[in-house]
This record gives C-alpha cells, structure tokens and sequence, in this order.
C-alpha cells in the first residue's frame, strides 16, 4: 500500500488533470500520480523522461533500466520494465540472465554496456578511462552521453517508487 496519498484523476487539479489526459492519455500510473502532488514536478519529469536514451536502441534501453532496477532491487520499476521490453523482444531466459549478472547472452555492445551501468550503479567514483575505452567502441560521444542520463533515471525511479510504497497497476511477472 503506497505510504502517501495518490491524486486521483477525479481529485486531480485542472492542470494535472490536462496532464494526465494529454500526455498519459487517461492512464496515469502510481508513479505519476505520487508526483502530481508537485504538478510542475510531474510535468518536468514526463519530459525527462520522454528524452532520456532515445538514440539508443530500444532493447539496450530496456536492458540498461532493468539491470539497474535488479541491482537496486526495485520491484515496480523491474516489473514495469519487463512488461515493455517484451515489446522489444526480451524474454524470461534474458530477464533471468540479468538478474544473475550474467550478460554472456547478449551482444558485445550490449555487455559492454550493462557491465557499465552496473559499475555507474554501484561505484561512479570507479568509473575509469578504460571503462570510456570500451564504451567508445561500441558508441558514439552523443550515445555515450545518452546512457549517462538514463542510468540516472533509473537510479532515481528506483529511489522512490519502492520506498513511496508504490504499488503495481499490472499483473506481476517471475523472473
């Protein structure tokens, strides 16, 4: 049970309200809904969100969120994250070989990258011109640039969703 208050669509003032149906077309999730308490908050985010590792590909994307979710253990942002990168193609065996680690499965682009944010994720101060070397083989500055701001999404969706309480609005998946 979230710790806080959710604003309701009905209970929504009118400028969340033209948020929640423009932008989220009618569907605001629990985590916009926390943030709607702050509307310039949420509207600021959505933004931040929306322009975060675009010119990467869609798959890396979801495999940067979820790694770092597994490795904080956020349950929600994992769980939303699974459910979107099934569009992309991911399955239960990828899901699995994130959650131990294990990124032998995935391509040399795609290892180098999650053993990247892994380190971003649990020692930024250990970040090394080696690591930028083995990224820089793989991307260009602006997608390097790109992963950057995405790892900080997805440290700071981490960072409240679980701790506000947040529950799921879709059916849970194993890994």
């Amino acid at each position: 049970m979230a710790r806080i208050s959710l604003v309701a669509p009905e209970a929504a003032s009118p400028e969340v309200r033209e948020i929640y149906d423009k932008v989220l077309r009618g569907k605001p999730g629990n985590v916009q809904k926390a943030l709607a308490h702050h509307p310039e908050l949420l509207k600021n985010f959505l933004s931040f969100y929306a322009s975060v590792g675009r010119s990467l590909d869609r798959k890396l994307y979801e495999l940067i969120y979820i790694r770092i979710s597994l490795i904080n253990g956020c349950h929600y942002c994992v769980q939303h994250h699974i459910a979107s990168s099934r569009r992309v193609g991911l399955t239960a065996e990828d899901w699995a070989a994130l959650k131990a680690g294990d990124y032998s499965r995935f391509s040399d682009q795609e290892k180098a990258t999650l053993a990247y944010v892994e380190k971003l994720t649990r020692a930024p101060q250990n970040i090394s011109d080696t690591d930028f070397a083995t990224l820089k083989r793989h991307f260009s500055d602006a997608e390097i640039v790109d992963v950057h701001p995405l790892a900080g999404l997805a440290n700071l969706t981490n960072r409240f969703t679980d701790p506000l309480g947040l529950e799921l609005e879709i059916p849970e998946e194993k890994i």
